[in-house]
């Protein structure tokens, strides 16, 4: 049986402490998940975003980028 993960985005605020706001979309495969982001930043980081966190089946995965 095949292991399905599911790709969301943890939005915080400078400390890296998790926002509430925007509330995170589930995506199906990681290259979802950052084709999304790439278009969709300056939107999320208009709403107080400073950096986002990619989780991959609830773990975090990859370096934390900041959103300028």
């Amino acid at each position: 049986m095949a292991v399905v993960t599911t790709w969301t985005w943890r939005f915080e605020d400078a400390e890296g402490g998790a926002l509430s706001e925007p509330a995170p979309e589930t995506f199906g495969s990681r290259a979802d998940a950052e084709s999304w982001i790439g278009e969709n930043w300056p939107e999320v980081a208009a709403l107080g975003v400073v950096q986002v966190q990619l989780l991959g089946a609830g773990a975090p995965v990859g370096k934390r980028m900041i959103l300028k």
